[in-house]
């Protein structure tokens, strides 16, 4: 075996919603550590999604288009790369074919040059249709994902048609194999990506998975095997746990392998170091190996989402039902059509399944988001949805109000929100509460200083671990090339 295997980063945008909720980098944490990460010679980042946009204005109150100009401006080698689901932005409801032209244009102008496109029914109609948009609005690297799943419907076969579908769009540059359960096994892998590679030559075809069950780096060395060469990977302590593999792990896998990878591991160490110290300040969880558990191919439940049920569970005093719940979400799984455990529906079963098991009368009480599910406002289900369980949901009153939400589009929006706003800003209030835009637009300007600056990390921890021992009283540390000089005593 030979040959040359990239590198897609995903630190900042799956490792943080991995690991971190989203929640945890702001953008002086980012633009800090961009021209560095910029030196290391990735293919492209997964940088951000419409979500992560949106948690930027809720929890930073800063302006996520900001962000994107900044970090493009910082990293001008490496492209940064958008993932969507489609026809939405945000919010987690329709978005019309003008609302997200005008979004396509507004990332292309601020600096994105990369989009993956993910739709999570993997309807080979959308997936073109958004690829053609996305073409058109002047993404210079249209991706396409095939999200995988294991059901009854979800066949290799299933697959590897939907991988011949992608193959006839002169739109899409690249295929890849997006696993977010970490489900593929080397079994799996040897059986589809050959016939991706074969179905979409001679464009590459690149692969994606987690470590949630510990299969993730398995899965990545028979990738290989079978010919990949664009690997997704994220920089300790941002990898592993249920984020992607680690990226220094997976280098080191490659070489095994008798392949190269041209990436800087000076300037990577420098990424990892920075982002240990940035966990070590903010009391951030790194990513920890995890073992196997067969169990999950059962309930397939996300492993953020599996901690977020436990605590419901335990705040409605019914810790003891956690088993059960767990039974019960491939009971409703199949009854709404077999939908891939992905955001936003895997929630939606892990809350019915908690409802179901708590009341102990099935399908009684339902969300509102579990009605617009089987009103279709998310996508086509895989399989049929059991008929006896939609006749109930859809005769409940609810499902009369819902029935006739209508997507987000440009229709009046300057008449409301005014001719002077910004197109970025219009999409954002289009979307999102006035309060929360009404409080990023009162932070703008104002400079927020780095928590930590690259290459200061090792320092700050050899003098944090000096602290710890009494037997050294004083250390003097000389730069010879500045003339610094740096005195330390136990006790200063």
């Amino acid at each position: 075996m030979s040959g040359s295997v990239d590198i897609v980063d995903t630190t900042l945008r799956d490792g943080n919603q991995s690991l971190w909720s989203a929640t945890g980098l702001t953008t002086q944490d980012v633009l800090a550590i961009a021209p560095t990460m910029d030196r290391v010679g990735f293919h492209a980042l997964d940088f951000t999604s419409s979500t992560h946009m949106g948690i930027s204005v809720r929890f930073h109150r800063e302006d996520p288009w900001e962000r994107i100009r900044l970090v493009s401006a910082a990293m001008p080698n490496t492209p940064l790369g958008l993932i969507t689901t489609g026809m939405r932005f945000i919010r987690w409801v329709p978005a019309g074919e003008d609302l997200m032209r005008l979004a396509f244009r507004c990332w292309v102008r601020n600096g994105m040059r990369r989009i993956q496109i993910v739709d999570p029914s993997n309807d080979p109609g959308a997936l073109l249709r958004m690829a053609r948009i996305a073409r058109e609005e002047g993404f210079e690297e249209v991706v396409v994902g095939l999200t995988y799943s294991i059901s009854p419907v979800h066949t290799h076969e299933y697959y590897l048609e939907r991988a011949a579908a992608a193959a006839r769009s002169e739109d899409i540059d690249r295929l890849y194999l997006k696993d977010p359960g970490g489900l593929l096994t080397p079994d799996a892998v040897r059986a589809l990506i050959p016939g991706f590679i074969e179905r979409f030559a001679p464009r590459p075809v690149e692969l994606h998975s987690h470590c949630t069950i510990g299969l993730g780096p398995l899965a990545y060395v028979e990738g290989l095997r079978s010919g990949v060469r664009i690997l997704h990977t994220a920089v300790e302590p941002l990898g592993s746990g249920s984020s992607n593999p680690p990226a220094g792990a997976t280098l080191r896998n490659i070489e095994a392998e008798g392949l190269s990878c041209d990436l800087d591991t000076e300037a990577l160490g420098v990424v990892s170091d920075y982002f240990h110290e940035l966990a070590r300040e903010r009391g951030l969880p790194p990513g920890t190996p995890r073992e196997f558990d067969g169990a999950y191919f059962r309930h397939q439940m996300p492993g953020g989402m599996i901690s977020t049920t436990r605590r419901q569970l335990q705040e409605l005093g019914r810790p003891e039902l956690f088993d059960a719940v767990l039974e019960e979400v491939p009971r409703v799984r199949a009854e709404m059509g077999y939908p891939i455990m992905v955001t936003p529906v895997s929630q939606f079963v892990a809350t019915q399944a908690v409802m179901n098991v708590i009341s102990g009368e099935r399908w009684s009480k339902v969300s509102d988001e579990m009605v617009r599910y089987f009103l279709g406002h998310y996508y086509d289900p895989p399989a049929p949805v059991d008929a006896d369980v939609a006749d109930r949901v859809l005769s409940m009153p609810r499902a009369d109000e819902l029935k006739h939400l209508k997507p987000i589009t440009l229709e009046g929006a300057r008449e409301r929100f005014g001719r002077r706003l910004s197109d970025e800003e219009l999409l954002l209030r289009l979307t999102m509460p006035a309060e929360q835009v009404d409080a990023m637009v009162a932070e703008r300007g104002r400079q927020r200083a780095p928590l930590v600056r690259p290459g200061r990390a090792p320092l700050v921890r050899l003098l944090h671990e000096l602290s710890k021992r009494k037997s050294i009283s004083y250390l003097k540390l000389e730069d010879e090339r500045t003339g610094d000089t740096i005195v330390w005593r136990h006790g200063s």
